[in-house]
């Protein structure tokens, strides 16, 4: 029998060379539901802005992995319990966190499936891959769920400065080439400890944690929710919700069978199965291009000029404001628009539309960024920064936007 070396490293943009500590992430590495990520993008269509960023969630699971070994090692110098048993636990939560990402990320979370989200599925991924490998993601799933009696170890995988965060900041900053969201991860870490169970950082590390709160709102405002790659995902959410229209009218669509799956059918918390689950792991960005191109051609006028609009990226004009859009106004933009390109209401408000986006940096509702004073006392990150704007970062800012085309369509 072939014996294989598992012990093998990865050559990273990021931090260089990262290796594989053990023969059960390796295996996780290995298994296809995990190799799917390889084709599954990391920023969903931002790369229509950005055009470096072509990363993947493969990517960015290997570097939070990284990361965690960096952590468990810092802690560990520090006379933090970690036990083999808990660093196995946070290495398989860490790698596996995204694993139920579907095509095209954040952009089609709601558009393949429904009334579930990508941190659910990650979760039935997780208890999947626990079946197949004899329980040994037990305590990660734990850590997933934030059911770990160490609390500290849940905060690694998800809280307001955990190692998810960490790596796709200074990821996203790297391939975007944005330089304002670029981070120092590894000082950040080397600044952790943990006091009466709590993740928290050091004093002297305060300046890193306003630098990464600072990256994180102009990473949302610059990149995240960039005004052109919003409106390149709404353009792809209705080009799903017409495919799902023409399919309840009797129409016919041509696409990879898994795809067709979700397409014809409701898929939501109740209905993820195994065979649903293995549906689902065959659908990656690839399914999605595919079909664009294919449907670009349908007999369809809305569906085609949409799949037109993406792949040849002539984008509608997108406008972000600071109050609601009045719905007289939008009713005007939108029968205009029907007018001139021949076209019903009901068809126009595919290109013609309006929504909201919200950001907000920092919640002092959910679990704080703790800072560890050098007198003792443990202190939230707003009540001892310098940063006089660091509160107003807690405070969630809404925008709105309306999209219409930058010029008139010869409907049927």
């Amino acid at each position: 029998m072939t014996k294989y070396n598992k012990l093998k490293i990865f050559n990273d943009p990021i931090y260089g060379f990262i290796r594989i500590p053990n023969d059960l992430i390796y295996d996780l590495i290995d298994d296809p539901y995990f190799q799917r990520l390889r084709r599954i993008s990391q920023m969903g269509l931002s790369y229509l802005v950005f055009p470096g960023a072509h990363h993947t969630r493969f990517h960015h699971a290997l570097g939070c992995m990284h990361l965690m070994q960096q952590a468990i090692q810092t802690l560990r110098f520090k006379q933090i319990e970690i036990t083999d048993e808990e660093e196995l636990g946070l290495l398989c939560a860490i790698l596996l966190h995204d694993i139920g990402h579907g095509p095209f990320s954040h952009a089609m979370e709601h558009s393949i499936v429904e009334d579930i989200n990508h941190e659910h599925i990650s979760l039935i991924f997780m208890e999947t891959l626990n079946d197949k490998f004899n329980g040994s993601l037990t305590t990660a799933i734990k850590i997933f769920k934030k059911e770990h009696p160490k609390k500290f170890l849940n905060q690694l995988v998800s809280s307001q400065l955990d190692i998810d965060r960490l790596d796709y900041l200074k990821r996203d900053s790297f391939y975007t080439g944005v330089a304002e969201g670029n981070i120092n991860a590894e000082r950040l870490i080397t600044m952790l400890n943990v006091v009466d169970d709590e993740l928290v950082v050091e004093e002297k590390g305060i300046y890193s944690v306003e630098k990464f709160l600072m990256a994180r709102r102009f990473m949302y405002w610059q990149v995240y929710l960039h005004k052109t790659s919003l409106a390149a995902e709404q353009l792809l959410i209705r080009i799903f919700k017409r495919a799902k229209e023409l399919l309840l009218l009797g129409g016919t669509l041509e696409c990879s069978d898994p795809l067709g799956f979700f397409i014809k059918n409701s898929v939501g918390t109740s209905d993820f199965d195994k065979a649903t689950l293995d549906l689902f792991a065959q659908l990656d960005d690839v399914d999605i291009t595919a079909a664009l191109k294919i449907w670009r051609k349908h007999e369809d006028f809305v569906l085609s000029r949409l799949c037109d609009m993406i792949i040849d990226r002539k984008l509608p004009k997108i406008v972000i404001v600071d109050e609601p859009v009045p719905p007289a106004q939008l009713k005007r933009e939108l029968t205009d628009f029907a007018k001139e390109s021949n076209l019903t209401d009901e068809e126009a408000s595919f290109f013609v539309f309006d929504g909201l986006i919200s950001n907000q940096t920092y919640d002092l509702e959910e679990q704080n960024i703790n800072i560890s004073c050098k007198h003792g006392d443990i202190l939230d990150v707003t009540h001892i920064s310098g940063q006089m704007n660091l509160k107003a970062l807690s405070k969630a800012v809404i925008k709105y936007y309306y999209c219409h085309p930058k010029k008139k369509m010869e409907g049927s």
